[in-house]
């Protein structure tokens, strides 16, 4: 089975073209897609939820 990718938040502000201080407040508002916080401090984000965050805002719109 292969692992799913683990993306960081350059490569994903990078893919949905918003700016980084966007997506921190999207994170403490709860609305950005839902993260993991490594025990290094480092964030990331599996490429499925991003796909399943970005959908439910296709169905909202």
């Amino acid at each position: 089975m292969a692992r799913e990718e683990m993306l960081t938040i350059s490569q994903v502000i990078a893919e949905i073209g918003v700016p980084r201080a966007t997506f921190y407040r999207w994170r403490q508002l709860r609305k950005g897609p839902k993260a993991i916080k490594l025990p290094n401090g480092a964030v990331r984000i599996r490429r499925s939820e991003l796909d399943r965050w970005i959908a439910t805002l296709e169905e909202a719109a």
